[in-house]
């Protein structure tokens, strides 16, 4: 089991690297200037200049790839000499100081993601952090909703096979599958937040903390969970109730349900005790691709419910060209992706011991 830990977390560093190495490249062959983007309108030549030399912006793009490694790295070089572009600059690296000479310093810190352009020199780490909680927040509600209602409809499914009962979730599961998350956001804001908000008092958008009226102080509005977690979660339940009908199903034809049943237990008896675990195989993969990928796709349901989390500020970013925001929030979604499907392959070789040892 640990070798097979090892291997995974080998995969996931590696693919992290080739993920840092595409969103470098392919947001620096982009049209703009860093530099202009940073100043705004008010600039000027030694402006420009100034902030180029800093950043490192007139650099090699070679040089600029190492750099952006560097600052990323636990463990990264920087400069003594004043005015270098590498140097160590205790507010922007923190951290601590591993060894210093006259050449420069190593230094043990968190990864730095650089500045936002666009929000007055903010640290990009911090608006990832102010944004990425909410987001969670959503991601886990509606991941809970899935597993608790998929499971229980593919249960159901299972027990009442080829009645209508059977058919009716199939029907609801199918469509949920069919409709985008954006046209479902759409309805439902316009539906319940609208149209019934006399009866749900439910608001067509809003954030987890609101202001209240008197603008004195802010609250958490947990209302306004209710609807983007429900709009997010209707592909997952539709998904894990088909993989959990399916599956269980293929289980209870096995052979060793037929010994179980011979040994006189009940139907309720075998599948909770011994069909459900090895059903649970395929769903839990699914679900691990499915809350990673509601990290990443949850950009349509936050901007259209005004969920201020991160995807709406990748959104918001991109209108205004934020790049160091947009790379940041990208490589924050992708090292999530990466350790959430570990963490899930380890989950699975613990439900199935045969894969860890393949």
């Amino acid at each position: 089991m640990l070798r097979y830990t090892l291997k995974k977390l080998a995969y996931g560093v590696l693919t992290l690297y080739g993920v840092v190495t595409v969103i470098f490249f392919l947001f620096h062959f982009l049209p703009g200037d860093p530099a202009r983007m940073m100043l705004g309108q008010n600039q000027s030549a030694d402006q420009l200049a100034a902030v180029n030399k800093k950043y490192g912006f007139d650099q090699p793009l070679s040089t600029q790839y190492w750099c952006y490694l560097n600052d990323l790295s636990p463990i990264s070089w920087h400069s003594t000499a004043e005015g270098d572009f590498t140097h160590y600059r205790a507010q922007d690296y923190g951290g601590w100081i591993l060894r210093q000479s006259d050449a420069g310093v190593l230094v043990l810190k968190a990864p730095y993601l650089r500045d936002s352009f666009q929000k007055s020199g903010k640290k990009v780490t911090q608006v990832i952090a102010e944004t990425l909680p909410n987001t969670a927040i959503l991601a886990v509600s509606s991941i809970t909703l899935a597993m608790l209602l998929g499971l229980l409809l593919g249960v159901i499914s299972v027990w009442y096979k080829d009645r209508w009962l059977d058919r009716f979730i199939q029907m609801i599961s199918t469509v949920g599958m069919s409709v985008p998350s954006f046209f479902s956001a759409i309805l439902f804001a316009w539906f319940f937040g609208y149209v019934l908000h006399e009866y749900t008092h439910l608001n067509m958008t809003g954030s987890l903390i609101e202001v209240d009226d008197f603008g004195e102080g802010t609250y958490i509005a947990w209302k306004n969970l209710l609807l983007p977690a429900v709009v997010l979660g209707i592909r997952p339940i539709a998904v894990v109730t088909q993989l959990m009908r399916n599956s269980l199903w293929e289980q209870m034809q096995l052979d060793y349900i037929r010994t179980a049943k011979a040994k006189g237990l009940t139907t309720w008896a075998i599948l909770w005790k011994h069909a459900m675990k090895n059903a649970l195989n395929p769903v839990v993969t699914a679900v691990s691709g499915w809350f990673a990928s509601m990290l990443a796709g949850a950009v349509f349901v936050e901007y259209i419910f005004g969920w201020n989390g991160l995807g709406k500020e990748i959104v918001d970013a991109l209108n205004t060209l934020d790049l160091p925001v947009i790379m940041g929030a990208v490589l924050v979604i992708a090292t999530l992706f990466i350790a959430i499907n570990i963490i899930v392959d380890l989950i699975y070789g613990w439900l199935d011991p045969r894969i860890a040892y393949n």
